[in-house]
């Protein structure tokens, strides 16, 4: 789509805020109003659309594609949407380590532990952790904790912190973020240890890198979505 628009407005629409192209609403790809629960997250969203080109990219718009996801995906389908994400409870990256080389182990034990910690004292759980991929069932307590976590948020939450799990393999770093018991590029560097390894041990792999680096982009991306909605 090309640019056809001048201005770009945040309003107030109803209980939430617009986005106006030259006083006209802003839809979303199902042609719902594109209603937003903050100012602050109205303001960001009117800012990309300000900086569209001659051409409209959503990869350079992952504000606007997650509050489309909200209202299109999320909401209509919303008890579907928990159970996908709420099944990272199950298989936790954070529970599965490396048998080695050391140094990666010790890495690992590192930015891991001080999140399992973490949500043992928030959520009053256990896990069990192993070393290799073989699958280990965690405490039923434990899923069934994480699960009404997930359970218990709002679409335009629940449409960021889906790719923060799914990109990360973490919904235990994911709700980290989202309590702000993390920074953003805290979680990053813990949920990326094993392909910067790997990157590391290989070198540099342009290919790899790039891939790397857009993952990146939009766990970031959705981490600033989850900010903007406080």
């Amino acid at each position: 789509m090309k640019r056809f628009w001048m201005e770009v407005s945040a309003e107030p629409e109803g209980d939430g805020w617009g986005i106006r192209l030259d006083g006209t609403p802003i839809k979303t790809p199902a042609r719902a109003l594109l209603a937003l629960p903050t100012s602050s997250l109205a303001e960001a969203v009117a800012h990309e659309w300000r900086d569209v080109g001659e051409k409209v990219d959503p990869r350079a718009m992952p504000l606007t594609g997650l509050a489309n996801a909200a209202i299109d995906r999320v909401a209509p389908a919303r008890k579907a949407f928990v159970r996908s994400v709420a099944e990272y409870a199950q298989g936790d990256l954070l529970c599965y380590r490396a048998d080695g080389p050391r140094p990666l182990v010790e890495r690992q034990e590192q930015h891991w532990d001080r999140l399992l910690a973490w949500a043992q004292r928030r959520y009053d759980i256990e896990f069990v952790v192993t070393s290799g991929l073989m699958h280990v069932a965690q405490p039923l307590g434990t899923v069934e904790r994480l699960s009404h976590a997930v359970a218990a948020l709002d679409s335009f939450r629940l449409a960021a912190l889906s790719p923060l799990v799914t990109i990360g393999g973490s919904l235990v770093a994911a709700l980290a973020v989202l309590e702000q018991a993390i920074t953003p590029e805290e979680a990053w560097d813990a949920v990326s240890i094993d392909e910067r390894w790997q990157l590391e041990q290989w070198g540099a792999d342009a290919e790899a890198e790039a891939v790397l680096r857009n993952r990146r982009q939009d766990f970031l991306a959705a981490a600033r979505f989850l900010d903007l909605l406080n």
